[in-house]
């Protein structure tokens, strides 16, 4: 007993000798995602039922690192997809125009504090990616619904993850 407590001692004042790193801030960490499944073929359409429950999945999704800023373009399907994690947060999704993506990397940029989700389109979603640091996705089809991309502008890293449930 007494050789375990004298080594875990000796242990302690081994790792005091180190320097420990500095923590370094990671910097911002973005998500971006398509909104969720809608039909096809329809102009503006609301969420279908399959997507209403994906949306719903999506304060759970957020739980370790929930979005500061919610960025969603003038559309019902976007607006529809962040409203469940919108009311959990507490927080009033800021409305771009899908038509620009410039500004909005830029105003997603000037956000600090905390993480930032977008939600984008089919035909958007690559470029905000790519504009905001991470590794340009495959075009997307009607049927990719669910991915969430998440960028790490310090690391450098962009993760593909997903909802689904």
């Amino acid at each position: 007993m007494l050789h375990r407590l004298v080594a875990g001692f000796a242990l302690l004042l081994l790792a005091a000798c180190f320097p420990v790193a500095p923590q370094v801030p990671l910097g911002p960490s973005y998500y971006v995602m398509r909104h969720l499944n809608t039909p096809q073929g329809v102009q503006d359409p609301d969420l279908t039922a399959e997507g209403q429950r994906l949306a719903a999945l999506l304060p759970g999704f957020f739980q370790d690192d929930p979005p500061r800023t919610i960025f969603v373009s003038n559309t019902k399907r976007a607006q529809q997809t962040a409203e469940p994690l919108a009311r959990a947060l507490g927080i009033t999704p800021r409305i771009y125009d899908p038509s620009d993506t410039a500004a909005l990397v830029r105003m997603v940029q000037a956000e600090t504090g905390g993480a930032v989700l977008v939600v984008g389109h089919s035909n958007t979603v690559p470029d905000i990616v790519e504009q905001l640091g991470g590794t340009r996705p495959a075009p997307l089809t009607h049927p990719d619904f669910g991915d969430i991309w998440h960028i790490s502008p310090a690391t450098g890293s962009t993760l593909k993850l997903r909802i689904d449930g």
